[in-house]
């Protein structure tokens, strides 16, 4: 059996985050992108960073044109010390059947003086990520979506040990799992993917940070992983293998 239920961390009010410079978006699917959480942050004045798009569903929510900037892959703009890089990715976008792919989905390498981490977004596997290595990497830190994967949307989604594989051309340091045990989208079960990405990293010898749900990180010195998740039933790579139109092994 799969229990699907998530974690669900109580919500930490608005005017208790830190000082924003920049929000980042990376497309307009309802679980990237949710109403409620744009009009609370739009309150603290900080600016919007989009794909192309998608800032018309901001404006659409009484956030000011003017704190929206939207760009196109490997656009950039620098907000202080920081560069903000739209990077490729192998998705779609839409949150109706309407207005399919009528916006842009991407990732987001941000760039520091000293240091470099990616996001990832939604994305399945595809040459763009060896690109954006060679070109923005090495990351200290990658933050990969390994969750939300079936073997039938396998150019969709990475799933755990493509997100390993993509690490690597990214030439990551540490991987730091997101998109997983919070929206049901997927028929695994929620703690499935981090418990696979953990058996994909142990034989690839790569350097994976699992934090708690509002634990911070420190890439040079990332905590040692402590299962803070229940011991469920799942399914290994070998039972549900996920493989991206025959990239799943690129290197």
């Amino acid at each position: 059996m799969l229990h699907t239920a998530r974690f669900h961390p109580p919500p930490l009010p608005v005017d208790q985050l830190p000082e924003l410079d920049a929000v980042v978006i990376s497309h307009g699917h309802y679980d990237h992108l949710d109403r409620g959480a744009i009009t609370a942050l739009s309150k603290r004045g900080a600016r919007f960073v989009v794909p192309l798009g998608v800032g018309a569903h901001l404006e659409h929510w009484d956030v000011a044109a003017e704190r929206i900037v939207e760009f196109d892959w490997w656009s950039s703009v620098e907000i202080g010390a920081l560069t903000l890089v739209a990077t490729p990715a192998r998705h779609f976008s839409g949150r109706a059947t309407s207005d399919r792919n009528k916006t842009l989905w991407a990732g987001w390498a941000m760039l520091g003086p000293s240091h470099r981490v990616f996001y990832s977004g939604d994305t399945g596997m595809f040459p763009g990520l060896a690109e954006i290595g060679r070109r923005l990497g090495p990351f200290d830190a990658t933050m990969l979506e390994i969750g939300a994967y079936n073997a039938r949307w396998a150019d969709l989604h990475l799933g755990p040990e493509q997100a390993v594989a993509a690490h690597r051309q990214l030439r990551g340091k540490v991987l730091i799992p997101v998109h997983w045990g919070t929206f049901a989208l997927g028929i695994h079960g929620w703690t499935e993917p981090v418990e696979r990405l953990l058996v994909a990293a142990r034989r690839e010898d790569v350097a994976v940070a699992v934090p708690r749900p509002g634990q911070s990180v420190e890439p040079a010195d990332p905590p040692r992983v402590g299962r803070w998740w229940p011991a469920l039933p799942w399914r290994t790579a070998e039972q549900d293998p996920i493989r991206s139109s025959g990239l799943a092994n690129a290197r």
